[in-house]
């Protein structure tokens, strides 16, 4: 099979998923923007061979584009930085990174920003409880 049917076939079967996750809440939104004229030529003749609509095409390449870059480490490490430096909103990181690594965040920030603990050994308690003994050591122990 030659790398062009094969990327035809991978995008017609993402489609299908695509189809299949899509959802009522999936409102679709109008964007215009441009493209070199061979990347529309190119992307007509695959929906073409596949009878697909090039909006269906374009959503999935958007949608799997996304999702490749926020599970990449540079993007979540890029990601956490800003939201610890405030030039992030949780927000804005649940939608780059997903509601359960935004909460994650969140909470590492939080622990971040905390007062640190004092961890100096309190004189007024007594650990032993009374009980504590010396252990007298050998010169072989040493």
């Amino acid at each position: 099979m030659c790398k062009l049917c094969a990327a035809a076939e991978t995008v017609m079967r993402l489609c299908a998923e695509l189809a299949h996750r899509m959802s009522a809440r999936d409102d679709p939104r109008r964007v215009h923007f441009q493209s070199p004229e061979y990347l529309v030529d190119r992307l007509d003749a695959i929906a073409e061979l596949f009878d697909k609509d090039r909006t269906d095409l374009l959503v999935e390449a958007i949608r799997e584009y996304i999702e490749d870059t926020a599970d990449s480490e540079t993007f979540q490490e890029l990601v956490a930085t800003k939201y610890y430096d405030d030039q992030l909103e949780f927000e804005t990181v649940k939608q780059l990174v997903g509601a359960e690594t935004a909460q994650r965040l969140r909470l590492l920030k939080a622990d971040l920003e905390g007062e640190p603990m004092d961890l100096a050994a309190a004189d007024d308690i007594d650990v032993y409880d009374g009980d504590a003994a010396a252990v007298e050591t050998g010169d072989t122990d040493r």
